[in-house]
């Protein structure tokens, strides 16, 4: 059986920026058989994440990241149907979904490493495991929960950058649903800033390439920012931090503007920042989803309620073809998408 897999073609360097030229789609043959144990699949949707710059690197800079290396297949999430199984709980039509799966049309894994997943909490719209109601949504809900101490009733002012982005896209809407009174977006175009506004309940959002940042939010945060969950780092979290109010507090997801520098993670604050830091109490500790997964089952139920109940809008920007995925990375990675960015591969 011939397959179609995407491999890593080139480094871009610690400080270079991704291009699509970086993969390189191959066709290999993969076995007819399987072993006990095993699962073959063929791949439905692929995941593309921030995160998956510094696995381009021979150096993650992570303990937990191992990195792509070069002329081997690439993974992440995905999601797909069993064709064929060896393993106990899994049947031929399941659908399932693995944080490794390789960029490949058609897949043989050990069982183990696969998650039996349930269509009828999405509706059928099985992308959204990979975000919304899955790694994704459960970074934005968990870190608001954990990092964000948000208190209905405190008139609470939430801050996102990087809000049209997968994660920010649902974690302004969910520090609402959590309880702020108001929440302020920062992202790159006005077009970005409308929908925002006008689809995902964002009081108001600023385009960072337009004006003063740090005058914008001084207009829209008369109270200061109380929460800000930080995706971008860089000059424009330095303007927010600058704004944020005494014993606030920052959920530090992603620093997508470092991500292309060699420096470490997370990335130390400018010494004048850093002293604001200090001086008003404000925590700015490294949140990783992965040390809250006793929590993943309840926090995703209680996402795809929100999601059937119309209450978390889900955005995102689908590519299909496995040739695509190269282009679709070096998209995301300059901002050029809006919400979660999904890879079709087959219906």
């Amino acid at each position: 059986m011939i397959i179609q897999r995407v491999v890593l073609n080139s480094r871009p360097g610690k400080n270079g920026v991704p291009v699509a030229e970086n993969f390189q789609i191959e066709a290999v043959p993969l076995p007819d058989k399987i072993t006990d144990g095993q699962v073959r699949a063929r791949t439905l949707y692929l995941s593309v994440d921030p995160y998956m710059r510094c696995r381009m690197n021979e150096d993650t800079g992570s303990d937990y990241l191992l990195p792509w290396q070069l002329s081997e297949v690439a993974d992440g999430g995905g999601i797909g149907v069993v064709e064929e199984s060896k393993h106990g709980n899994f049947a031929k039509g399941d659908i399932v979904t693995s944080f490794n799966w390789p960029w490949q049309t058609k897949i043989i894994l050990d069982g183990r490493l696969l998650q039996k997943l349930e269509p009828q909490l999405v509706d059928g719209h099985l992308s959204y495991f990979l975000g919304a109601a899955g790694i994704t949504g459960l970074t934005s809900f968990l870190g608001i929960k954990e990092k964000g101490h948000v208190t209905v009733g405190d008139n609470q002012t939430m801050v996102v950058s990087g809000a049209a982005g997968a994660c920010g896209s649902l974690a302004g809407q969910i520090g609402r649903l959590e309880g702020c009174s108001r929440v302020v977006g920062i992202c790159g175009t006005d077009e970005k800033c409308s929908i925002l506004v006008s689809e995902m309940g964002f009081d108001a959002a600023i385009n960072y390439k337009k004006g003063n940042v740090a005058e914008q939010l001084h207009e829209l945060c008369p109270a200061g920012v109380d929460v800000y969950f930080d995706n971008v780092g860089g000059d424009i979290s330095d303007a927010v931090i600058n704004q944020m109010n005494q014993n606030s507090h920052i959920v530090l997801c992603g620093q997508i503007s470092q991500y292309n520098k060699d420096v470490p993670y997370p990335p130390p604050l400018p010494p004048a920042v850093e002293e604001i830091q200090k001086a008003r109490n404000i925590t700015r500790e490294r949140f990783l989803v992965l040390n809250y997964m006793d929590k993943q089952e309840a926090s995703i139920l209680q996402l795809c309620q929100w999601i059937k109940e119309g209450k978390l809008k889900v955005k995102e920007t689908v590519v299909k073809g496995l040739e695509n995925i190269g282009g679709a990375f070096q998209s995301m990675m300059t901002g050029g998408n809006i919400g979660k960015q999904i890879v079709l591969i087959s219906e």
